[in-house]
């Protein structure tokens, strides 16, 4: 598997996982029974978690052109040092994106934000130049 495409899964179970702490802090503070029973239109007990689910959407949100352009560089047998690390870097950033826009640090979570963006402009810009 190349570096990419083991980018591209582990940016996947990074964004499959990412539910779990807002899901769990409903469970510990409200209780299993009320967390079932959660509609999704109350307003969250914690800002925290207010902020890691809207993380977790952005990261849907980026996961499906980082999907594609990976995807599409594999098919086509572009693989390099400039993509490979990219894909790595997107790995991170996002890792690091979730974590400060959960904390509420909202300077890091945009120069993340921006890091993840450019690793895939780099990608797609390999992807074309060839």
């Amino acid at each position: 598997m190349s570096v990419e495409l083991e980018m591209l899964v582990w940016v996947a179970t990074l964004t499959l996982l990412m539910w779990v702490p807002y899901v769990l802090s409903g469970i510990i503070n409200d209780g299993l029974v009320a967390s079932l029973k959660w509609q999704g239109d109350e307003k969250q007990r914690f800002l925290w978690a207010e902020r890691a689910k809207r993380a977790h959407y952005n990261s849907i949100e980026n996961l499906i052109p980082f999907a594609i352009i990976v995807i599409i560089a594999h098919l086509t047998n572009i693989s390099n040092e400039a993509t490979t690390s990219a894909a790595t870097a997107y790995f991170w950033l996002r890792a690091i994106h979730y974590i400060f826009y959960t904390a509420g640090i909202s300077f890091m979570r945009t120069l993340a934000f921006i890091g993840s963006w450019l690793a895939q402009i780099c990608i797609v810009f390999q992807i074309l130049s060839n």
